[in-house]
């Protein structure tokens, strides 16, 4: 059923269109027309620091003297896995480039992790691949896959295989049942890049359950295309995915299950290939007004409707899904990145918007999908990032999760420094990490992105990983929740 002008304007009504979050002021200032908190302000290098004034935060980030994490005062973080460093089980070395990671209750006190690792191509091209457990290998000729990462209460760490033979495992999702989706953000088919199987799927790992994941199999009801991240909405049964794509830019989809279908471990790789409606998102205002790309809001607060589109051919034996549709029948966005459901709704990322997207540039949006309301609200944006060598401003937004202690926690997949910030629900920022583990050189330094980033199921630590070479980092310290 489609979404009238009628309801879209009686929705956004009740919904509102006011500010829940915003980026820093000091990007913001370069957003067309953005709006931002009054309560935060832009400060130079010496002047007193806005967390301290307002409440909002956890101060200044302390130089780390291992060159690898600045965080505040009291804060503390410990390496868990290193690619190439560490050891699995097996004693072969630690895979590289983390990414997606999300943490679970374990057995007996444990925490477990699941982490991607986000290597395409042939094996060859990469020194520390996922090893080819047997069993575990969708495609032997690819090098990503998951590992899983169990920290028990004395300390110590365990790392084993989860799933190999994969591609690109950039981000993914928890479900309400205890398992992760990992996503392989790629298209590349067999013969292809060195691949002996078809690409750009969802396969599911069960972290607690290793023979649960024995013979992978990849969720074909759910598309075939560029995957960057999925939630699940617990109530309903949807999963929305989102895709990390160009030329054109990616969509933003919705899975609906079969009639009588009940979701629980494994039951997903029991469907048809054609099981479920795979659908994309078509947007538009409150005018009734097609907006044909995310990048046309310039205001925080603006509100959507969200019409669903079918894909006809999801598993894109000719044709790639997002370019299976002419201009007027979808919205696009840049690069579609993390995603996490909390509030009752799915948070949706959009890293950026240049030259290749018809609205206005940025370095960041974050949107709230409401679904009883079916509308889209822009939550987060952040201006063009002019200098981001400088320390301070925030660009690039990628993985998301919402923060037991109020808020969004972000990592920044940017240029220049790189950070993981809060967001509080009124729209003020706070440092909370930044990488020094600097992969370039001392006249040219370079910082990787963070992703990856996750609370631990007690609230009590944050993961993050610094995805190269590929470290997973433990953060703790004296959380607090923040004011609005």
């Amino acid at each position: 059923m489609s979404l009238t002008r009628r309801d879209f304007a009686g929705r956004i009504a009740v919904t509102g269109a006011g500010i829940a979050l915003a980026g820093s002021v000091g990007a913001l200032a370069s957003a067309p027309n953005a709006l931002a908190s009054t309560e935060t302000e832009s400060v130079g290098e010496d002047a007193e620091d806005p967390s301290d004034r307002h409440g909002v935060g956890y101060g200044p980030l302390v130089p780390d003297p291992d060159g690898i994490l600045a965080l505040p005062a009291g804060f503390t973080y410990r390496v868990l896995t290193h690619g190439g460093r560490t050891k699995l089980e097996s004693g072969e070395p630690t895979p590289s480039h983390h990414d997606g990671t999300a943490a679970f209750d374990g057995p007996r006190g444990t925490t477990l992790l699941v982490n991607n690792h986000e290597l395409g191509g042939p094996r060859s091209r990469w020194e520390h691949p996922v090893p080819l457990a047997e069993g575990l290998v969708y495609d032997p000729a690819a090098a990503g896959g998951c590992t899983v990462v169990e920290l028990r209460p004395g300390g110590h760490v365990a790392e084993w295989v989860g799933i190999a033979g994969t591609s690109t495992n950039c981000a993914g999702g928890t479900t309400p049942w205890g398992t992760w989706l990992t996503c392989e953000e790629t298209e590349d088919r067999a013969g292809s890049n060195g691949m002996t199987e078809d690409h750009g799927y969802v396969f599911e790992v069960d972290p607690a359950d290793r023979r649960a994941n024995r013979g992978p199999k990849p969720l074909k009801a759910l598309g075939r295309y560029a995957h960057e991240a999925v939630v699940v909405d617990p109530r309903r049964g949807h999963l929305y995915l989102t895709e990390d794509a160009s030329n054109p830019n990616g969509l933003l989809y919705r899975w609906t299950p079969p009639e009588g279908f009940r979701h629980g471990r494994g039951r997903l790789r029991g469907l048809p290939d054609d099981a479920g409606r795979l659908q994309a998102f078509k947007c538009f205002d409150s005018g009734g007004r097609f907006v044909d790309d995310l990048s046309r809001a310039t205001r925080i607060g603006t509100v959507y409707g969200v019409d669903w589109i079918d894909v006809p051919d999801r598993d894109a034996r000719t044709t790639s899904v997002r370019k299976q549709f002419t201009g007027g029948q979808v919205t696009r966005a840049r690069k579609l990145e993390g995603m996490w459901w909390g509030d009752g709704g799915a948070y949706v990322v959009s890293s950026f918007a240049r030259a290749e997207s018809p609205g206005a540039a940025h370095d960041g949006q974050v949107w709230f999908y409401d679904p009883r309301r079916r509308t889209l609200t822009l939550k987060i944006l952040l201006g063009v990032d002019l200098d981001p060598a400088r320390d301070g401003a925030l660009d690039g937004p990628d993985n998301i999760t919402v923060s037991p202690y109020g808020g969004l926690v972000v990592a920044e997949d940017g240029d220049g420094v790189q950070h993981l910030f809060g967001a509080t629900d009124s729209g003020r920022t706070y440092p909370i990490a930044r990488n020094e583990l600097n992969i370039g050189t001392e006249e040219e330094p370079k910082y990787s992105e963070f992703a990856g980033v996750t609370f631990s199921p007690d609230g009590r630590t944050l993961f993050a990983c610094i995805q190269k070479p590929g470290v997973l980092l433990a953060i703790t310290g004296p959380w607090k929740r923040q004011r609005r």
